[in-house]
């Protein structure tokens, strides 16, 4: 057995093909140097550099940039020059044509770039070095936002499966990872599995009695003979805990896929240890839906304060909150209730039973923790009325004089330029241009909401301005956009 922790490590990279591919940069391959899968290889960061020797200053996966500023004009030294940067693990080099220095590729590059397989890319004079890092890292910051989003939409359907028992949570685990699942108490018997071969291989056995010998919250891994990889984890709270989560598949598990085992293993850890207690595991659930950004469905924040006298003591029961709330998520405090609900409840109901409840906006469920300001204006406007206050019954009423199909048309027609490159590109620009709207065209706080950088949002912001042919700094624009928007979501 070799247990090695390099199995699961991983960094945010993009393939070649991304960088080379983007139109804007005008960049042309020497397909002679492209060996077999070279467009596949990750990207981590563009680098300029002009050293002739700059190898032991690399980390590997870069895309070198160079004018040739101090190239050589031997045909060796260019060749030791290009087995040097073989040597250093860069993924390609970048060549930048310039009037005065180069004018056209330098054929002794071109034939050892070729010679050692070293991806050429050639730059043409219109297009600067800092436009291709800056190409780099906006798409380093939208594959950052994709793998958030994954953990996200994994971390949603977790928590709602955990509700339903270890049975459920394993095989949605399971599912999202693509892999086989297996809870295994301290008597080596599986609590539950998804998949699982029984019994666990004997390279497993051990790697779990090497982590039940460990303290702290650890991860181990091994690759067993017929190729999968195998992570075990201790659930929460200790490496010495009774049960353990060991997962297997036929590839390597990254950073994202560990990001999302830990979440299963915290909540398989609590569904466990609350047994029939959901009302501790429906909190708990709640409350890290309401920490942490999650998927993208639809949700709505309930609050509920008492009224009057308030609630009976069936009605302050979760299960009883449950039920009316029709979701598990449901937290139970010493001042009320906070719940995740996915429809509008009844709220009359909810009062007649001696609770005040105001239910926010239907937004994505990433906007669930920003929320929790706006139901605590609700409930303060639902104290002064004393009446229960719904978000979408608070406004002036003004979408309600557009019949559904007009809007819908206008809708689908305005926003058409912006579908069309998302779907070509997978490039965001509608959920970008509605989070920048509602943040009042906030740079920072767009780029927060989204996960991305806030060069990308600039970017993105003034695609969307050209495929619409229009200016976002007229508040009209705006006006017409967020409508659109609107529509667009309920059509």
């Amino acid at each position: 057995m070799t247990t090695n922790p390099d199995l699961m490590a991983s960094d945010v990279n993009v393939p070649l093909r991304a960088v080379a591919g983007n139109l804007d940069l005008g960049l042309r391959f020497v397909t002679e140097s492209l060996r077999p899968g070279a467009l596949d290889l990750p990207v981590r960061w563009a680098h300029v550099s002009e050293m002739r020797e700059p190898g032991p200053y690399l980390l590997g996966d870069e895309l070198l940039l160079s004018a040739g500023v101090n190239l050589s004009s031997s045909p060796e030294e260019v060749d030791l020059y290009v087995r040097g940067l073989s040597a250093s693990g860069i993924t390609a080099l970048g060549f930048g044509l310039t009037p005065e220095l180069y004018p056209a590729l330098p054929d002794r590059l071109r034939r050892s770039c070729i010679r050692h397989g070293l991806p050429l890319l050639v730059v043409p004079p219109r297009t600067p070095f800092l436009a291709i890092s800056r190409a780099v890292a906006d798409a380093l910051s939208d594959a950052s936002h994709r793998e958030q989003r994954r953990v996200a939409e994994a971390r949603e359907a977790l928590t709602r499966a955990a509700g339903d028992g270890l049975g459920e949570l394993a095989t949605t685990l399971a599912t999202r990872m693509d892999a086989w699942v297996a809870l295994v108490d301290a008597s080596g018997e599986f609590a539950a599995d998804r998949g699982a071969p029984r019994p666990l291989p004997p390279e497993v056995g051990d790697l779990l009695a090497t982590l039940r010998a460990g303290s702290g919250i650890r991860i181990a891994s091994t690759s067993l003979p017929d190729g999968t990889f195998v992570v075990a984890q201790p659930v929460y709270p200790q490496a010495t805990a009774s049960h353990l989560l060991v997962t297997g598949r036929a590839e390597r598990f990254d950073r994202t896929d560990r990001a999302i085992l830990a979440v299963g293993a915290a909540l398989l850890g609590l569904a466990g240890r609350t047994g029939s207690d959901a009302a501790s595991l429906g909190a708990v659930a709640t409350a890290l839906l309401l920490g942490r950004a999650v998927g993208l469905g639809e949700s709505r924040l309930v609050r509920g304060v008492p009224y009057r006298r308030g609630p009976d003591e069936v009605a302050s029961r979760y299960d009883w909150l449950r039920a009316r709330l029709d979701t598990p998520l449901v937290e139970v405090t010493a001042d009320g209730f906070v719940a995740i609900a996915s429809a509008v409840p009844d709220v009359d109901d909810l009062r007649a039973h001696g609770w005040l409840a105001v239910v926010g906006t239907s937004v994505p469920a990433s906007g669930l923790p920003d929320a929790l300001a706006e139901s605590e204006a609700l409930l303060d406007r639902a104290r002064a009325l004393q009446r229960p206050v719904v978000a979408d019954a608070a406004g002036l009423g003004l979408a309600s004089l557009i019949t559904p199909a007009a809007a819908g048309g206008f809708a689908a027609s305005v926003l058409a330029p912006l579908r069309a490159l998302d779907e070509s590109r997978d490039s965001e620009l509608v959920e970008t241009l509605r989070t920048w709207l509602a943040h009042h065209g906030g740079w920072d706080r767009t780029a927060a909401a989204l996960g991305v950088h806030r060069n990308s949002v600039r970017h993105r912001i003034g695609q969307i301005e050209r495929a619409l042919d229009v200016d976002l700094a007229d508040p009209e624009t705006r006006m017409e956009l967020w409508f659109a928007l609107r529509w667009a979501k309920g059509s």
